[in-house]
């Protein structure tokens, strides 16, 4: 049998040679020295293999010689050590590819052409931060419902609850696409759905509604001091009453005939709140008719971003859209802080909704009521309801637009001014 310091002084020979120990096992040294242990066996069959345990000195003696008995029980057992040895690398490999971030990444690939660019860099931007450096590594088969709820316990722990939320449904969709593939049985994510915290409230978006004190805020903004495209970008939200993620990417090339009779805001459906099946069909693109002033919002910026993809830019990088805080940022501090807490960009769409709704009850159009609906790109996408007709009642939808315009700018100064800084 081998000794430890027989093995330390093989050396390196004109030929390879091999020292033996026992029941199969040798150490077989290369002609530049390098030295390794490796098992001469039969299996139940009667084949001779040979199978390789590991390189010296790594796996010393007395580990080779453990490694040569269990080997052998498996041989005993009617089992094939280099065959299982294989397969082990294969298992091995395998998880590697099939690791939670690889199949996420996978996920995601899949969906990109569907979504926003936005949303996609979100979902894959929340993978990146909160799981990914928890259980990213290990193989998706392997990962439990404690393992991902521990993950999770950490975004909630930082107070992040809607998030954990969030992040937990992505994870989902992730664990479905890889039971659909073979790699994994089970959703972890669903087993911990009720044991997240609950979400909180969300609270309800300020809006002013009435439209003596939309006028009244409107004059405080425009005679603030603030930057004239915030401004101008306050106006067009409250003249067309989209939402502010909306204004903020809106694009010279999706407004149409500007020096027309009819003028028109076409918004492609990638954009609008839409179920993500309807994301990719044209006929669920939101027209926005653009009431006169509204118009002259546009001519007025035109000089300064009309070179731009993005009618408002964001203020430090002009490829960008605005920043989502600009309007928001300029609704607070108008006026020492008067709307603070009362209006938001969003509340636009309430402050229409409610004025104008008063407006044609006063004036005896109960039709009007479903006009206003599709004004606020309230789609219905239910078989009672039917398919949305993107273009109905554009005459009166027109009409309504600039009827609005007309009473929310009513002694306001023109867009044009708003150019330049004036304060009170």
């Amino acid at each position: 049998m081998l000794t430890d310091v027989q093995c330390r002084k093989a050396k390196g020979a004109d030929k390879p040679y091999k020292l033996s120990d026992a029941q199969g096992l040798f150490l077989y040294v290369t002609t530049n020295g390098y030295r390794s242990w490796r098992l001469k066996y039969r299996t139940m069959a009667g084949k001779e293999k040979l199978l390789t345990l590991g390189s010296y000195p790594e796996v010393s003696l007395v580990e080779a010689r453990d490694a040569r008995d269990e080997a052998r029980k498996a041989i005993r057992a009617g089992r094939d050590p280099a065959l299982e040895k294989k397969q082990a690398a294969v298992v091995a490999r395998t998880d590697a590819e099939n690791s939670f971030e690889a199949v996420a990444r996978a996920w995601h690939a899949l969906h990109v052409p569907r979504w926003s660019k936005h949303h996609a860099r979100n979902v894959i931007e929340s993978l990146e931060d909160d799981l990914f450096p928890e259980i990213g590594r290990l193989p998706i088969r392997d990962v439990t419902e404690a393992l991902l709820l521990d993950a999770l316990r950490k975004v909630e722990r930082r107070g992040a609850i809607e998030t954990a939320h969030r992040i937990r449904q992505r994870a989902g969709e992730v664990f479905a696409y890889a039971a659909a593939n073979g790699m994994r049985t089970g959703d972890p994510a669903a087993v911990i759905k009720t044991l997240l915290k609950p979400k909180p409230k969300a609270a309800k978006q300020p809006a002013l509604t009435t439209l003596a004190e939309v006028k009244e805020m409107i004059h405080d903004i425009d005679h603030e001091e603030a930057q004239p495209i915030t401004k101008l970008a306050n106006r067009f939200i409250g003249l067309t009453t989209v939402r502010s993620a909306v204004q903020r990417h809106a694009k010279w090339t999706q407004m149409e005939g500007l020096d027309g009779p009819e003028p028109l805001w076409r918004i492609p459906p990638s954009a609008m709140k839409l179920a993500l099946r309807l994301k990719d069909e044209e006929a669920y693109e939101h027209l926005v008719p653009l009431s006169r002033q509204a118009v002259e919002v546009l001519e007025a910026i035109r000089p300064l971003t009309g070179a731009r993809e993005y009618i408002f830019p964001n203020a430090w990088r002009g490829t960008l859209p605005m920043s989502e805080n600009a309007v928001r940022a300029l609704i607070i501090r108008a006026n020492g802080g008067k709307y603070h807490r009362r209006h938001c960009p969003h509340g636009y769409r309430s402050s229409f909704s409610t004025i104008m709704n008063e407006w044609r009850r006063q004036h005896g159009r109960p039709d009007d009521r479903e006009v206003i609906d599709l004004m606020l790109g309230h789609v219905a996408v239910d078989k009672v309801e039917g398919a949305y007709n993107r273009a109905a009642h554009m005459e009166r939808r027109r009409e309504l637009a600039q009827i609005w315009a007309d009473m929310l700018l009513e002694d306001a100064m023109r867009a044009k001014d708003l150019l330049f800084r004036v304060s009170d």
